[in-house]
């Protein structure tokens, strides 16, 4: 007898049934507050590498003069650095314990590496070390991305976990985009700030948001301490033992998963999932120190100015995943990932320089009219603050490369910005389905492993290159990057389909 189709969508904010047996009405529903506490872990991680990316830069400046762009690298990479290492220990605790103790455990790891990174500026020499360390421990602390997955993986049914996969994706987007946001707001309390004495602490624009990120890290702690609890559910959504008391190698296979993986599609799915990972990271890094080359910006101004821009992208993202979860349904997961990133393609190859325009050159008496006149308030004046501003001339490449003008900024930020969110939440979701029913939870530790190599190695290499072969080659080798990633997803489009279509079960 033929059963009425599952409805596959899964809302971010409300209970989807899975069952009609009300005798199962309060597992079901502290099943779905235990997974709605894992969307808000991911979205705090996110939120704990973005929220200082837009003031991280000027911040180096202000707490260690000896710092230049290649460290910022290493201080961005820092992070991923720390969530590398971090992510299989967590993971593997989480086998053998409940999760919860894992979970608070790397949450307050990430609470105290926030509180450390607000007194960096206090040692009175290294602090641009004191800043890296932080940073490396607010990683740490985020490898329990690993157990977020796992335990959403394991707690929802086949027909559940796309669209919960899907939601967790949005949620991790949202973060690393809404972050800078938060940023945005706190930038009015200035450089000086206020000092509060009793404790040796700077209240200012470079320390508030990390102890926000903390004060966010004892919210996290509480909900998981009162709301967390064990489910794991077998493919049809009916309660069996907990996963993370059994391996799983050991955990019974039926018939259906012992059908093998495709195991050039999960490989596709990673390198496409690293490369969506690495050009983001590279965004996020460069925006700062690029827009203060370009168009002189004051540290002040380069923070507030760029987080009002990733706040504006942080609600196009919104309608972007309400958006994104429509054309899915219509066109296919593929489809939509394939036009995100022709989208980022066109984003960052709208910044490659061009024109007679050169930026105003820092520490040097040079007047560029042109520039000067087509962006009046753009460029501070001359005597309007002791701090200097324009293109450092230890860059070389500030002497002969064109500015980038504020419009083509603003509209690659915007198609970034519009791509990112796309491919991000499909990529997550085409992977899931190419896993089928077997347990995801190594294979969700390979994700986030190429993620965090991603966000470990773009930083790093985005701030050597554009410090010593400025924009037109760094823009160029990422449309490159992005060039490559769009011929590997149509030469393994056909490969890139649910486990069930492959095996003849469904029909797609």
């Amino acid at each position: 007898m033929s059963q009425p189709e599952p409805d596959n969508t899964t809302p971010l904010l409300r209970d989807e049934r899975s069952s009609s047996d009300d005798s199962q009405d309060d597992d079901y529903r502290s099943r779905w507050r235990s997974i709605r506490v894992m969307y808000f872990t991911m979205f705090l991680s996110s939120v704990g590498f973005t929220i200082v990316i837009t003031s991280l830069w000027p911040y180096l400046q202000k707490t260690d003069d000896s710092t230049d762009a290649s460290f910022l690298g290493w201080v961005v990479a820092a992070y991923s650095i720390g969530q590398m290492v971090a992510s299989p220990i967590f993971g593997w605790w989480s086998n053998h314990r409940p999760r919860r103790e894992p979970l608070v455990c790397s949450i307050s790891i990430n609470l105290a590496a926030n509180i450390y990174y607000a007194y960096a500026y206090l040692p009175k020499t290294y602090n641009k070390y004191h800043i890296l360390m932080s940073r490396v421990f607010v990683g740490f602390g985020a490898g329990n991305v690993a157990v977020v997955r796992s335990y959403v993986a394991g707690a929802t049914s086949l027909n559940e976990r796309t669209g919960a996969m899907a939601n967790m994706s949005a949620c991790q987007a949202l973060g690393f985009i809404l972050g800078p946001a938060l940023q945005a707001c706190l930038s009015f309390i200035g450089e000086e700030g206020v000092t509060l004495d009793f404790i040796a602490l700077k209240l200012n624009m470079y320390t508030t948001p990390a102890l926000l990120a903390a004060v966010f890290g004892l919210i996290n702690i509480l909900l998981v301490v009162i709301l967390l609890r064990e489910h794991h559910v077998d493919e049809d959504g009916r309660h069996i033992q907990s996963i993370n008391y059994t391996s799983e190698e050991r955990v019974d296979i039926s018939e259906e998963t012992v059908e093998s993986i495709d195991q050039v599609a999960v490989m596709t799915s990673n390198i496409l999932f690293f490369i969506i990972m690495f050009i983001f990271a590279i965004f996020e890094t460069i925006t700062t120190p690029l827009s203060m080359d370009m168009f002189a910006w004051t540290r002040e101004e380069a923070v507030l100015y760029n987080g009002i821009i990733l706040c504006c992208i942080g609600f196009v993202s919104i309608l972007v995943f309400l958006a994104v979860k429509v054309a899915a349904l219509r066109f296919g997961d593929r489809p939509v990932l394939l036009i995100g990133l022709v989208i980022i393609f066109c984003g960052f190859f709208i910044l490659l320089p061009w024109g007679n325009h050169y930026p105003k050159i820092q520490w040097a008496d040079i007047k560029n009219n042109s520039f000067v006149t087509q962006m009046p308030d753009l460029v501070p004046a001359p005597n309007s603050t002791v701090e200097p501003t324009g293109c450092p001339i230890e860059q070389t490449w500030c002497q002969y490369t064109p500015a980038i003008h504020i419009a083509q900024f603003f509209s690659a930020d915007f198609l970034i910005g519009v791509g990112y969110p796309a491919c991000n939440v499909m990529s997550y979701t085409l992977y899931s389905k190419i896993l089928g029913p077997k347990p995801q939870g190594v294979y969700m530790g390979w994700l986030t492993a190429s993620g965090s190599g991603a966000r470990t190695l773009g930083p790093v290499f985005v701030s050597h290159v554009y410090t010593h072969l400025g924009p037109r080659w760094t823009f160029s080798l990422i449309c490159g990057m992005v060039a490559g990633a769009i011929i590997l997803l149509i030469s393994a489009y056909r490969r890139l389909i649910a486990f069930s279509v492959r095996h003849g079960r469904i029909v797609e």
